[in-house]
């Protein structure tokens, strides 16, 4: 199941591998878009005491690298093509 899994997705892994990014309106809607860390993991709380812990789910994410890559790429962009300082981006 696990390689029928990675078959299927292995396509789409190359094409976000494979985005250049060539404009600074779509780099920095990438940049803003794909978060830096992973937004899912989360402690719920009821008066003070942890009552549920939710795990980060990204490393499960098939994609989760070649989404990393493409918000690295668009944030080199905005610096070394475009100068933009990265505080300005945020």
């Amino acid at each position: 199941m696990r390689q029928f899994l990675f078959t299927l997705s292995h396509p789409i892994r190359q094409w976000l591998d494979q985005i250049e990014i060539r404009d600074p309106d779509v780099a920095r809607l990438l940049y803003k878009l794909i978060p830096a860390q992973c937004p899912f993991a989360r402690d719920i709380k009821i008066g003070g005491r942890v009552i549920l812990q939710i795990p980060p789910l990204c490393k499960l994410n098939p994609f989760y690298e070649q989404l990393m890559g493409l918000r690295f790429r668009a944030l080199c962009y905005l610096v070394d093509e475009c100068g933009i300082d990265i505080q300005a981006v945020s």
